[in-house]
């Protein structure tokens, strides 16, 4: 199983720039993932583990947003 906070954790722990941030993406293990679980949660397939799995994914999804938007702020000298 892949952990995106993991992959968030560790992108953090680089020190990236704020235009880092903006470009940041998932990884393609992860993005398939995702595509895996999201198709799953669609047909009503999904066991409960992936199903937490899934919303972790929509939780770190969240984040990395919120985090994006900040950069772009502070990019754009707001």
């Amino acid at each position: 199983m892949i952990d995106p906070t993991n992959e968030v954790f560790d992108f953090l722990l680089s020190q990236p720039t704020a235009e880092q941030i903006i470009a940041l993406r998932a990884s393609e293990a992860a993005q398939e993932r995702l595509r895996y679980l999201l198709d799953g949660n669609r047909n009503n397939t999904l066991k409960d583990a992936e199903r937490a799995e899934l919303d972790a994914y929509l939780q770190v999804e969240h984040f990395v947003r919120q985090l994006k938007i900040r950069a772009r702020e502070t990019v754009s000298g707001k």
